[in-house]
């Protein structure tokens, strides 16, 4: 009996040694990590360097938004992968310069780091935009898997490379809130007349639909709808929103976000201040980018499940119908087609950005239903987003 189990355990231990062949692939590699070349050559060359460096990073944030903790993350990240030799120190909006004077102050040189929503740079460039939010356009994955996978941050960084800028994604903070609102708008004609905050191409869509629009800072906002001076705003994402305190002045909260789907921010670095940096260190800049992007959004979102709590004890949560959402969508599409006639700079990075998801949509159809909801309400038949 004891021979017969010694023989059993040879069979079972030759079989494990056997398995690696057992399940070789019936098909070549699908995929391949690119990077993985370009880091075998970089380790022939690369070492670790000893210099120091300082830099000064501006933004347009103050220190009250969580965007401020975005570019501050990335910041620690640096010093400590670089072991404090790159030492980044942040200055908020007004510190070192206004807030809307940072890109600039980079581009020059008076600053060496900034971070920043790409939509505030429209005035430059339209197609800024397409790089921060875009109605109906892409949520958080969308954004990553477009950005690192399908060209985007090469799109990019020829963009701010115009203004003497190196550019890498630099935090996501996913979808954000509808309108604010002192009136339950949820059907088009209820959008007519309505005077509202929103900025970007979403107020020229909103003006195109009747409604009257102002793209005021966010500081403002508050007492304009205090005072009624407007109907409705929106701001950001659940978190960042409740520090404003909208729902003290507001009745509604008209969902959903329409006009962003999810909010990517940047960081963008002087060129001349770039290139100083050795390699190691421009490797590190390169992964603390990353990882930021990574942990914003999961830290967001977090936060947003407390904040949504909140905000229920105050303001009740309305449904835009079916016909208001697509009729939005119908005008967004005209208008975005309107914007891409006049810019090729935006054709280009709207038409990448839409060939993305009609690429990834077979994917998501068939993926579909499977949507992680509390199991009981899942048994219960709540399946989709």
């Amino acid at each position: 009996m004891k021979r017969c189990r010694m023989l059993v355990g040879l069979m079972v231990a030759a079989s494990l040694l056997m398995a690696p062949q057992a399940f070789a692939a019936k098909r070549e590699k699908f995929g391949v990590d690119k990077r993985h070349e370009e880091v075998k050559k970089e380790l022939r060359t690369i070492k670790p360097s000893k210099e120091e460096f300082k830099w000064k990073m501006v933004m347009p944030w103050s220190k009250g938004l969580l965007f401020y903790d975005m570019a501050q993350h990335f910041a620690d990240s640096v010093a400590l992968a670089s072991g404090g030799r790159l030492e980044i120190k942040l200055f908020s909006a007004g510190e070192l310069v206004g807030a809307m004077e940072s890109f600039d102050a980079v581009s020059k040189g008076s600053a060496d780091i900034g971070h920043d929503w790409p939509g505030y740079w429209k005035g430059k460039n339209e197609n800024f935009v397409s790089f921060a939010s875009v109605p109906f356009g892409l949520d958080a994955e969308g954004y990553n898997i477009w950005l690192y996978e399908r060209g985007g941050l090469e799109q990019m960084q020829e963009l701010y490379g115009r203004y003497n800028l190196y550019a890498l994604p630099g935090g996501n903070g996913g979808q954000e809130m509808g309108f604010f609102s002192n009136k339950k708008a949820t059907k088009m004609a209820d959008f007519k007349g309505m005077r509202v905050r929103t900025p970007g191409w979403y107020m020229d869509i909103m003006n195109s639909l009747g409604a009257s629009v102002t793209p005021l800072p966010g500081g403002e906002v508050y007492l304009a709808l205090e005072r009624g001076v407007i109907d409705a705003a929106e701001f950001s994402s659940p978190a960042i929103n409740y520090p404003m305190g909208f729902d003290e002045i507001t009745k509604y909260v008209i969902e959903p976000g329409v006009h962003q789907p999810s909010v990517q921010c940047a960081i963008f670095i002087n060129k001349d201040s770039y290139n100083k940096l050795p390699a190691d260190l421009k490797w590190i800049i390169d992964i603390a980018a990353k990882e930021t992007q990574l942990w914003s959004n999961a830290w967001q979102e977090q936060l947003n499940i407390e904040a949504i709590k909140l905000f229920k004890q105050k303001v009740e949560f309305v449904k835009m119908d079916d016909e208001a959402i697509t009729a939005f969508a119908k005008r967004t599409k005209e208008y975005l087609d309107e914007v891409k006639a006049k810019h090729p700079d935006v054709k280009k990075t709207l038409d990448s950005q839409e060939q993305f998801k009609k690429d990834f949509a077979e994917w998501r159809e068939v993926r579909s239903g499977l949507t992680p909801w509390p199991i009981d309400d899942f048994i219960n038949g709540k399946r989709m987003q």
